[in-house]
């Protein structure tokens, strides 16, 4: 269809079933969509009966997993994504690659601690000191959380009790500091949806600095947490600590020496990875927010409720790869 000079070309297949032209059958869990808009543009992405949705805006480029290219037709298959929600966009060109049940509310788990962090760093000092109570250790422990191995009494800097906080996913870290920083807990949830109502992070609420059930874990969804990822890091602070997967704590007067590693299987194996945050609770199922920064784009990914923990660093694996991909078919086209 033309119309003033701008050319639109809508692909739409019903993928349960379908084999594509490579001889591979399709994931089935999608119903896939892919809209090219060449006057340009921000893609917008449409879901209807919880299936996901691919919208994408690439300029001038067709659609990089249907291509016309000597007479044949190449297609690029959509990974699949059994997690119950996913999101991968573009951060560098707005494009959206991915899309299933995105805006659909749900808890997240411990990617609430990627705005425990951004909060942390508006509020406080990095060489800031805070004393960890018996009430800070008591709180992970008494929850069944992942903790940072944090002991009643001990003093550490506010950028070491972040790592706590991102490497490990330390509960006992993050009490510690919205403890501190709010000061109280029900003072620093109030600031962490104050901030992300800032951010215009319209379907997200907290209730708590960690992401566990108690009192309540609140809710978010993958689309949002994908802009909170992207929001993140672009914190130099942040991205350095979501990105290093290893911190070591040395001995002092005031601490003992601590050890974290990250939690994220992404990092060093996935090229390009920058982090950003895991997490799991048996409502949330498990999560991971995620990115990589490959030729000149920054690639952000969101994956809720997956059931299967070591699936969803695979599956993050396969969207950064593919969405790699596009972006470098597209660019040979320009």
């Amino acid at each position: 269809m033309r119309t003033g000079g701008i050319r639109l070309i809508v692909c739409t297949a019903l993928v349960t079933g379908v084999t594509l032209a490579t001889g591979s059958a399709a994931p089935a869990q999608a119903n896939v969509s892919t809209t090219l808009a060449r006057a340009g543009g921000l893609a917008t992405t449409a879901q209807a009966g919880g299936l996901a949705t691919i919208t994408r805006t690439a300029g001038v480029a067709a659609p990089a997993h249907v291509r016309q290219s000597a007479g044949r037709v190449d297609r690029r298959a959509v990974p699949s994504v059994p997690g119950r929600a996913a999101y991968l966009f573009d951060a560098t060109t707005g494009t959206i690659h991915f899309s299933k049940q995105a805006a659909k509310r749900m808890p997240v788990a411990s990617l609430t601690k990627v705005m425990t962090a951004y909060v942390v760093l508006r509020e406080a000092q990095l060489s800031d000191t805070v004393t960890v109570k018996a009430e800070d250790v008591k709180h992970a422990t008494t929850n069944g959380a992942t903790d940072a191995g944090l002991r009643s009494g001990e003093r550490l800097t506010v950028r070491d009790l972040l790592y706590g906080v991102m490497l490990p996913s330390g509960a006992d870290a993050a009490n510690a500091l919205a403890r501190v920083y709010g000061p109280g807990n029900a003072k620093f949830v109030a600031k962490m949806n104050l901030a992300a109502r800032s951010l215009g992070l319209a379907d997200t609420r907290y209730a708590n600095a960690d992401g566990l059930p108690k009192p309540s874990p609140g809710y978010s969804t993958a689309q949002d947490q994908a802009k909170l990822a992207d929001i993140a890091l672009r914190e130099p602070t942040l991205r350095i600590i979501a990105s290093t997967g290893r911190h070591a704590v040395k001995k002092s007067a005031s601490h003992r020496a601590h050890t974290w590693t990250n939690s994220n299987k992404l990092l060093g194996k996935a090229p390009g990875a920058l982090g950003l945050k895991t997490g799991y609770t048996s409502a949330a199922g498990y999560c991971l927010s995620f990115a990589a920064d490959r030729d000149g784009h920054r690639i952000i990914g969101v994956i809720l409720g997956e059931s299967n923990a070591d699936r969803r660093f695979q599956t993050a694996t396969r969207l950064l790869d593919w969405a790699s991909e596009q972006t470098t078919i597209d660019a040979t086209d320009l």
